[in-house]
């Protein structure tokens, strides 16, 4: 049953003009999963607020965006627009440009052996099968219609494999530069991650737009950690104030693996970070954490599912946001714990800061629970910055401004340091005051 015909036809008509032109078309295994995926959005329709996990985002806004030609055409992107977050030769460096992926302005030398870090398109030539065998692991998009949208229109997106045993030596600094100068676009990066057996790496990405016109980013992230493998991933989501960004991770952890995941969302009009993620066997963890700060009318949606399948698995959540002038945010946060799942250890927690009366924040905390030997923990609160504080810090000479933003650099700095790899600790920081700054 169409769910919203109105906002599904476009896309259906743009991909029917599209299809021979993305990757894939010569093998007959994509064409079908393609025309798979957009009969399932066809189905599904684009997500309303009737459903009850996008109850407070509407997306109605991307009906007038259009994926055009243009943007499967080279930008014209210089290595000074696309910026490294890190000291140059201290990392390896992954560059897309509206989705697609640019070796000129990337720096992948010195890759350990065991170790595949490249292109999903560029693979799809070359070795179709591999790619075949790493979309199969995710392949169910029935109650996705996001992921059946990029699963329909994916063109690129990261590659990363480890082989067994095998760790990445430098951070992977992955950046995402979109440029509207040709037009309003939309692209659907697709990004498959899979760690053999005691592997281990480290992904920085970030997110970011060249200038306020408008685009759609839609990516969708398939992520499998084998038996006590470990992945440090940490994101920065900086887009244009006029873009839309969707993101979906669906990730698979093994016995005695570790996700350790942080988000900083500071851009886009409207925003939405959903994570999925199945701890399958004893001793897998999983870390979701991040931070927002949102400003104007922007909207940030942060929605996580963490199932705990199996005993003795652990997830931990903490989340703060900032929200001022007419900005909103949503944070949804479900922890299932399954009849089999005993000895669960899962926490979850949404703090944010309101800094106007006209700022709102929609939250929805959830335990369920079916196993009777679990240790489980949610909370969730909203408030102003303390006036007491800021009395204080006023009175030892600091300007209002000033001792706000002190008070809100140091609010969020608790979520900061969640983040495993605490070299990185400080480039966050520096992004939050960069955004208190303006």
């Amino acid at each position: 049953m169409k769910q919203d015909n109105v906002m599904t036809t476009p896309f259906v008509s743009q991909y029917d003009n599209l299809k021979q032109a993305l990757p894939g078309y010569s093998q007959p295994w994509m064409t079908t999963l393609r025309d798979r995926a957009m009969e399932s959005f066809t189905q599904a329709g684009l997500p309303t607020q009737r459903r009850e996990s996008w109850k407070y985002t509407n997306l109605r806004g991307l009906q007038q965006l259009e994926l055009t030609e243009r943007a499967l055409e080279p930008q014209p992107i210089s290595i000074d627009r696309a910026p490294s977050l890190l000291p140059e030769g201290t990392a390896h460096r992954v560059v897309f440009v509206n989705g697609g992926f640019r070796p000129d302005l990337s720096d992948l030398a010195g890759l350990p052996e065991g170790v595949i870090v490249g292109s999903v398109a560029d693979l799809a030539e070359r070795e179709p099968q591999r790619v075949e065998a790493l979309l199969a692991a995710h392949s169910d998009v029935e109650d996705q219609p996001l992921v059946a949208l990029n699963t329909a229109f994916m063109r690129d997106g990261l590659l990363l494999e480890l082989e067994a045993g095998r760790k990445l030596d430098r951070v992977l600094e992955v950046i995402h530069v979109n440029s509207a100068e040709n037009g309003v676009f939309a692209h659907n990066a697709r990004n498959l991650i899979s760690l053999g057996a005691g592997s281990e790496a480290t992904i920085l990405e970030h997110h970011t737009g060249l200038n306020g016109t408008a685009y759609y980013i839609n990516a969708a992230n398939d992520m499998t950690l084998a038996e006590d493998a470990t992945l440090r991933h940490y994101r920065i989501q900086a887009e244009g104030t006029n873009a839309v960004h969707t993101s979906t991770m669906n990730g698979h952890l093994s016995g005695n693996s570790f996700y350790d995941g942080y988000t900083l969302s500071i851009g886009a009009a409207l925003s939405r970070n959903e994570t999925n993620m199945k701890l399958t066997a004893a001793g897998a963890r999983c870390h979701l954490n991040g931070g927002y700060l949102m400003r104007d009318k922007q909207h940030c949606d942060t929605t996580t599912v963490v199932d705990h399948l199996s005993p003795q698995t652990s997830c931990r959540e903490v989340f703060k946001g900032v929200l001022d002038d007419r900005s909103r945010g949503v944070f949804q946060g479900r922890i299932v714990v399954h009849p089999e799942a005993q000895q669960t250890d899962g926490h979850q927690l949404n703090k944010v800061l309101l800094l106007t009366d006209t700022a709102e924040i929609n939250a929805k905390p959830e335990l369920e629970i079916y196993a009777d030997d679990v240790k489980c923990s949610h909370g969730c609160s909203a408030g102003e910055v303390d006036h007491d504080a800021l009395f204080y810090l006023r009175s030892r000479g600091l300007s209002e401004t000033s001792a706000k933003a002190l008070l809100i650099q140091a609010f969020l700095a608790e979520s900061v340091s969640e983040i495993g790899k605490e070299e990185l600790q400080d480039l966050f920081l520096e992004k939050i005051s960069d955004w208190l700054a303006i």
